[in-house]
């Protein structure tokens, strides 16, 4: 299958060369003469190399996290790019098929597709099956000139995911594979990861509490006003009271705590002030959820854990089990000191009800989540048998990527050396890349004692 490349621009930026390119790929793999997409992508080099010694620098692709998230473009020689670069890489910055300046997937793009079916069959074809067969095709068009034709992985939680899918794929196009947060459970449904990580939201929530005690009665106040009121935001989505818990989604990061304390008093602030919510404030609330501006995440998530069976809305069905602490209609009728607890990284049907742009992907979302016919993403014996080089981060205290179900897929892939930490949260890499990669290094170079 060939697949078409065209340059887009080049520049440079505080000691880097930026060429960028877009790639023309197949929507459907299994179907060659199916529609034709673009993938965006950005080939990073320092700009002391002449034009000979960045092509003699092998390749390492970035596998952003998500699912629906582009990366953002690479400013200075700093961070993991400065890292990279260091160790003698040439880094593709991949915006995955539906991303960033790739072919996009909006409610907008999407209102040609007329039914519901015809929609969630082509939100269906942005997995990580077809991300890695993005990057198969452009490795060899990349690489088609080079002695060794494989080329390494750094993959970033979701972006893990799609590395080991890679592995099970195509085994033989990797040299080493690097994951940050990021060893995805082998499952066939969500179901199993939300159990465990309901468990891991709570303790982030005691964690919460224990560090903003009079955050108890600010939340209660905040969660019976937008009960009782219709919160409006500028884009004409609404505030309800499990789109506030929503902002849980932060507790997984560094600083992820203090963030949502300032939102939960900015509220405060303005209901005992002015008793509504201000337009600044709503304006900060909107700005902070991505659920409008990546659909890609919200129509996705579940699936991206199925293979041969169906979500069918795995997180909702399962909060039920835990009404004492998120169902803001249980704890409104206790005690003044009950807490109302945040949610995690979980998609809920009511989100395509409260957020503007996922009101008309609703009928897609419900076809989506009973689709039980999914391909498998992961193949065992394959990962058993790697001759890739892979080493791996797993965070003790992650609410998006549960250590102990990480820890069990990780001894499914042949010799992987993992570094399991409480330093770190999720976002271990943005924070400390120095620190993250340098140990990943360390221990694919370091033989097994």
């Amino acid at each position: 299958m060939t697949v078409a490349v065209s340059p887009v621009d080049s520049y440079k930026v505080h000691g880097l060369v930026v060429e960028e390119y877009v790639f023309e790929c197949p929507l459907d793999y299994l179907k060659p003469d199916s529609k034709v997409i673009k993938v965006f992508a950005r080939r990073v080099l320092p700009s002391e190399d002449t034009e000979e010694e960045g092509r003699k620098r092998p390749y390492i692709v970035y596998l952003q996290g998500g699912p629906g998230f582009e990366c953002d473009p690479p400013l200075s020689k700093s961070g993991r790019t400065k890292e990279l670069i260091d160790r003698g890489y040439q880094i593709l910055y991949l915006d995955q098929r539906g991303t960033g300046y790739s072919t996009p997937v909006s409610y907008a793009t999407l209102k040609t597709y007329g039914t519901d079916a015809e929609k969630a069959n082509y939100l269906s074809k942005f997995r990580a099956d077809n991300i890695v067969r993005d990057c198969e095709e452009i490795r060899h068009m990349l690489l088609k000139d080079s002695v060794d034709k494989r080329w390494s992985l750094l993959g970033q939680s979701f972006g893990g995911f799609c590395a080991v899918t890679y592995l099970s794929f195509f085994p033989n196009s990797l040299k080493d594979v690097l994951i940050t947060g990021g060893v995805p459970p082998l499952v066939n449904n969500p179901d199993a990861v939300y159990k465990v990580l309901y468990g891991r939201v709570i303790k982030r929530n005691r964690a919460y509490y224990k560090k903003f005690p009079n955050d108890v009665a600010k939340v209660r106040k905040i969660l019976d006003f937008l009960n009782r009121n219709q919160v409006v935001l500028p884009n004409g989505g609404r505030l309800t009271p499990e789109r506030f818990q929503q902002f849980g989604l932060d507790f997984g990061r560094h600083t992820g705590l203090d963030v949502v304390h300032q939102l939960v008093s900015k509220v405060y602030h303005d209901l005992s002030q002015f008793n509504e919510i201000t337009y600044s404030t709503k304006s900060q609330i909107q700005f902070a959820q991505s659920f409008d501006t990546n659909v890609l995440y919200a129509c996705m998530h579940e699936a991206i854990y199925c293979q041969g069976e169906a979500s069918a809305w795995s997180a909702d069905r399962l909060r039920l089990e835990y009404k004492e602490y998120f169902s803001w209609e249980t704890i409104s009728a206790l005690d003044e000191q009950s807490a109302v607890y945040f949610t995690g990284e979980m998609i809920y049907r009511s989100m395509f009800d409260d957020y503007a742009e996922l009101r008309g992907l609703k009928g897609a979302a419900e076809v989506l989540a009973m689709k039980s016919d999914w391909p498998a993403l992961y193949d065992i014996p394959t990962l058993e048998l790697t001759k890739a080089r892979v080493s791996a981060v797993s965070y003790y205290n992650d609410i998006y990527v549960d250590l102990d179900l990480s820890v069990e897929a990780a001894s499914h892939i042949r010799d992987c050396r993992q570094w399991v930490t409480s330093e770190f949260l999720h976002n271990g890499l943005t924070v400390n890349p120095n620190k993250v990669l340098g140990e990943l290094f360390r221990l694919l170079e370091t033989d097994i004692e």
